[in-house]
């Protein structure tokens, strides 16, 4: 008697060969690029209700103008034309809120064209620049209309006591100090999107909250700003505090917007808190000794000037990679 046995049929598995890379963020660049779009809405809200509706005027024509000098651009180049990515819009956007009130509009869209043109595109694109764009169209601008860029708005709820003049240039050139509860709500002169610290601080906190901003790169401003600011006003009472220097200018703007760029910050968490530190450092150095009162825009470009080496520095071995380049001395 004999048994027979069958053997079952062994499954089949499939694997999917694909490219690098194989983990995968449910943010896609335009979901992140129309999140933070979203998060500028308090801060673009604040600036018309405290400059007036022609502030809106130059937002739509400084977006206008970034969103088409990418198109013309990408075409020339023969690239995939990104109308809806969001990337063009929030530069123009980004840069607008740079500018103070009633900027002239011929002005502003030379400062797109160059923000697109000559800060991101001139690199390869999105994720190729070195600098930040927006940063960079505000650099042009500051060197080519020196007095337009320089001319502030007084608010229109302004009390006695409000000047026209920005916080900072009040402090360094006049020694008015201006009251913290006017920077916070934005009742102060200054660019458009800087002077209500509680508007820039509701987008920021909205970011960090939904993941796109990680929190080390504003919170080591922060604590940069508190150590190297409190060590001068230690040592001279006459120079500002650090809580005025937070709330003071584009600080806070800076650290929620501009610095936490992905393409232009660190990678590493390291990094992270070595790029914040450096960006006060530099900061509170032109904001005492240099001729001008505001230096937000200089300092963040200068530390994106050493991203790359932070990144170097302080990305991780990979394990036996060591090992590999001694081998290969």
């Amino acid at each position: 008697m004999t048994t027979e046995t069958t053997a079952e049929p062994k499954q089949k598995v499939y694997f999917d060969l694909t490219t690098s890379p194989h983990l995968h963020s449910k943010w896609s660049t335009a979901k992140v690029m129309w999140f933070v779009n979203i998060a500028l809405a308090p801060s673009v809200a604040a600036a018309i209700v405290f400059f007036g509706i022609y502030q809106a005027i130059i937002m739509v024509t400084a977006v206008a103008f970034a969103v088409g000098t990418e198109a013309a651009v990408q075409s020339v180049r023969k690239k995939q034309v990104t109308w809806f990515d969001g990337s063009a819009a929030l530069t123009g956007l980004l840069l607008a809120l740079t500018l103070p009130p009633n900027f002239s509009l011929s002005a502003t869209a030379i400062g797109s064209v160059v923000a697109i043109g000559l800060g991101k595109q001139i690199f390869g694109g999105l994720g190729y620049n070195i600098f930040n764009p927006a940063l960079v169209g505000r650099a042009f601008l500051q060197a080519a209309f020196p007095v337009q860029i320089t001319t502030w708005t007084q608010p229109n709820f302004a009390v006695d006591g409000i000047t026209s003049a920005t916080p900072l240039a009040a402090l360094k050139f006049d020694k008015i100090l201006t009251e913290t509860s006017s920077m916070a709500i934005g009742n102060v002169g200054g660019s458009l999107g800087e002077t209500s610290a509680a508007a820039v601080l509701v987008g920021g906190i909205f970011l960090i909250v939904v993941g796109i901003v990680n929190w080390r790169i504003p919170l080591s401003m922060i604590i940069g700003m508190i150590v190297f600011g409190g060590i001068f006003w230690f040592i001279n009472p006459d120079n500002p505090t650090p809580v005025f220097h937070i709330f003071a200018g584009s600080f806070l703007f800076g650290a929620m917007f501009m610095a936490t760029d992905w393409v232009t910050s660190p990678i590493t968490n390291k990094g992270m808190w070595m790029f914040g530190l450096g960006i006060s450092l530099i900061l509170v150095i032109i904001r005492i000794f240099g001729g001008l009162p505001e230096g937000v825009m200089y300092s963040i470009l200068f530390m994106n000037a050493f991203v790359p080496l932070i990144n170097r520095y302080t990305t991780p071995w990979v394990f036996g990679a060591i090992k590999a380049e001694k081998k290969n001395e």
